[in-house]
């Protein structure tokens, strides 16, 4: 007993919606981790641990691959052949220093005293070495020459020093000691040796490098350098070995076999615990999101559609051939289609999240993730703006988007050329995929959704906007064989698009729902009223007792719902059919019945429809408006008082019997549709003014008894009188 107590509790565990969700959500995400770490495991992998090849591989076709270790090693060599790029300094604190060592020469020489103290004092102007032999030359050059000598030797020392700056003194000039040959050099006049060493001395003394590194220019031009390196490639002929078994795998090597399809990348077991957690997280946060604002989403139709679309996202992205362009993966088409089966917000947090997913698993760049998301955002947007009764708008988005990614591909690498520069050929090519890749998303789209309609029974607007058409099966049946309701069903899809758009419902699908709710009457169309008057028969119901009458009526939402899954009807339209009665009662027959049977015999509960009650807003309108128009035809008078009497009463019993109560409607909504119901009636039930129907024999009867005055001038006189009739009885009856 108590095992089967056990076995018992276990299954209800089991049974259970959370663990069916839970089962669901595990076999998802180990799915799409499958196919993200797929990449990894399709090619036969070569390579052993010890970096060494299991086999001897053979090229199948030709193959070329860049040598990145020789290529690099030829850019390093390259940039540190190229010579520091100098630019002149400013040389104006040479040539003051020059000055002033004239000026304390001039100064010591114009002094009265010893020829050594003399002496003693020029050669603190000097940093003469112990062992320069021309020193004493030198000073008493400087002391015991005649002006005019001395002056010429100034002179010629300032010449010099002019051509010497001009040319330009560097750091490495005066490391390789080369100052004084090149003040030799730069003295171009004749003078004696002794002269050219006081020359030399006196410049040694104040000449430091004018020229400096300019650290940007050396950087071009280094740069420049290393760009003009050509690659240095190793091509391996059709048949030749890549490999040999044993041989360690290199660099090349390891991008030669992946050309040739071989898998160089092993994914261990971390790995795949890393991406399995990544895709976890993800859909978790996706869940989230629309537990909390996007419940009407949170079924099984849209997350398999959902589900489905990211899996085959996921497989392209899987199967992409080594080195092809990121910018083939159609997301865009990914993020229309998610837009059209639920709404833009929901489509743009799916594709930024499964781009992360995808980017992060299988090592994408950041630029393509980055169009991607913005992409995705400019494809929502989109698609939450077009008309969904022209199909061709999609084929429009298709060339937004395609403009969108063009542009934005561009500028991401016009950004990144600015740090690393990027070859011209690569960034069009990728923008011209791009663009094509827009362009597809449209065509994509377009084939798709009637197929992804039908497998998921989700109907789209684009569903909704055909279904709308009275050419359909079902509406061109129901004007045939009921066409009294016929002209009902088109007043209430009236009524319900005006009610749905005011209140901020789905006003397309109001209007198709309630197009088909009452094709229950198709299976007997003379039981109903509408159609009695339009075939001249006598009502049935004289013959039958209220309880069979009741049955019969009562029966068309559960007829309707079996018509509707014969004819394919979607199952968001089947709810408007089977809930637009609600559990209401049939008020007509449950009196009736009271009056022959005596109230005490007679039960609400035995006289009401047995089906759900409204639990969407757009079903809600529609059990109203049924009512409304129904009753609206009973009135005599449809003054706006007595259609907002009317209206209220409705709404008034609906809430009082509680078939409003599962609906998300609230009393301000409701409001306003009694408001819109009301002015949609007064527009339906208008009243016209009756003309004279001889009113031009009229006035010429009143011509011709009136000679003396021309007819023109009486016929335009009556229609005054008559213009003000008319404008006084309109006046009165919008009073």
């Amino acid at each position: 007993m108590k095992k089967v107590k056990f076995t018992n509790l276990i299954s209800d565990i089991f049974s259970t919606s959370r663990v069916i969700n839970l089962l669901i959500f595990l076999t998802f995400t180990v799915l799409l981790t499958g196919v993200l770490c797929a990449k990894y495991f399709l090619f036969q992998s070569i390579i052993g641990d010890d970096g060494t090849s299991k086999r001897d591989v053979v090229a199948y076709k030709t193959i070329k691959v860049v040598d990145t270790f020789k290529t690099d090693q030829y850019k390093k060599e390259m940039a540190q052949k190229i010579e520091p790029v100098l630019t002149p300094a400013e040389d104006s604190y040479i040539k003051n220093n020059y000055k002033a060592l004239e000026n304390n020469i001039l100064k010591i020489r114009s002094k009265t005293g010893a020829y050594q103290t003399k002496k003693d004092q020029m050669s603190l102007l000097f940093d003469f070495d112990n062992s320069n032999a021309y020193r004493n030359y030198i000073l008493n050059y400087l002391i015991n020459a005649n002006d005019d000598r001395v002056m010429n030797t100034f002179g010629k020392a300032e010449k010099t020093l002019d051509n010497l700056l001009k040319q330009g003194v560097t750091e490495k000039d005066f490391e390789l000691d080369r100052l004084n040959s090149m003040i030799l050099r730069n003295s171009n006049f004749e003078t004696s040796k002794g002269e050219m060493r006081v020359i030399s001395a006196l410049l040694e003394q104040v000449i430091v490098p004018n020229m400096v590194v300019d650290e940007v220019a050396t950087e071009i031009a280094k740069k420049n350098a290393v760009n003009s390196i050509t690659p240095v490639t190793v091509t391996f002929e059709k048949g030749e070995k890549i490999v040999y078994k044993g041989e360690l795998v290199t660099k090349v090597k390891r991008d030669a076999l992946q050309k040739a399809g071989y898998n160089v990348l092993e994914l261990n077991l971390k790995g795949i615990i890393g991406i399995f957690c990544l895709v976890a997280f993800g859909i978790i946060a996706l869940m989230y999101y629309m537990q909390y604002f996007e419940k009407k989403f949170l079924n099984k139709n849209h997350l398999s559609i959902t589900g489905l679309l990211s899996l085959v996202m996921a497989c392209c992205a899987a199967l992409l051939p080594e080195g092809a362009s990121f910018y083939y993966l159609p997301f865009p088409a990914y993020a229309i289609l998610l837009s059209v089966f639920t709404n833009p917000r929901v489509s743009f947090l799916s594709s930024a999240i499964l781009i992360i997913i995808i980017s992060l698993s299988m090592q994408m760049p950041l630029q393509p993730g980055a169009v991607f998301i913005i992409v995705s955002l400019i494809s929502a947007i989109a698609t939450a703006k077009i008309r969904y009764s022209r199909r061709f708008d999609l084929l429009k988005i298709g060339v937004e988007v395609a403009l969108a990614m063009f542009f934005f591909i561009l500028d991401v690498y016009i950004i990144e050329n600015c740090i690393t520069p990027i070859d011209t050929g690569f960034i069009w090519t990728n923008a011209i995929i791009g663009l094509i890749n827009g362009l597809l998303a449209g065509v994509i789209v377009l084939g798709t959704i009637p197929l992804l309609e039908s497998w998921f029974k989700i109907v789209t607007p684009y569903g909704l906007a055909e279904l709308a058409d009275h050419n359909q099966p079902l509406l061109k049946k129901m004007q045939l064989d009921a066409p009294g309701t016929f002209s009902h069903v088109l007043m209430v899809s009236n009524l319900c698009e005006a009610a749905a758009e005011a209140i901020g419902a789905d006003p397309v699908l109001a209007r198709v729902g309630a197009m088909y709710h009452d094709i229950g009457k198709l299976k007997r169309p003379l039981f109903f009223v509408e159609n009695q008057t339009y075939f001249g028969i006598e009502n049935p119901h004289t013959k039958l007792n209220p309880r069979l009458s009741k049955m019969v009526i009562t029966a068309h939402p559960k007829d309707g719902l079996d018509l509707a899954r014969e004819y394919g009807l979607p199952p968001v339209i089947q709810d408007f059919i089977i809930q637009h009665h609600g559990d209401s009662i049939a008020k007509y027959f449950y009196n009736q019945a009271k009056q022959e049977e005596g109230a005490e015999k007679v039960t609400e509960e035995q006289f009401r429809y047995t089906c759900p009650r409204p639990n969407t807003k757009e079903t809600a309108i529609l059990m109203i408006a049924d009512a409304v128009e129904s009753a609206s035809r009973t009135l005599k008078d449809h003054s706006a008082e007595e259609l907002d009497n009317m209206i209220n009463k409705i709404i008034q019993d609906r809430l009082n019997d509680g078939q409003l109560s599962d609906s998300p409607l609230t009393l301000k909504d409701l409001k306003t549709i009694a408001q819109t119901f009301s002015k949609s009636l007064r527009a339906a039930h208008h009243q016209r003014i009756k003309y004279h129907e001889n009113i031009i024999q009229e006035l010429e009867e009143k011509a011709m008894k009136k000679k003396f005055v021309a007819p023109e001038k009486i016929i335009s006189e009556d229609e005054e009188k008559i213009e003000k009739k008319i404008q006084k009885r309109l006046k009165k009856e919008n009073e």
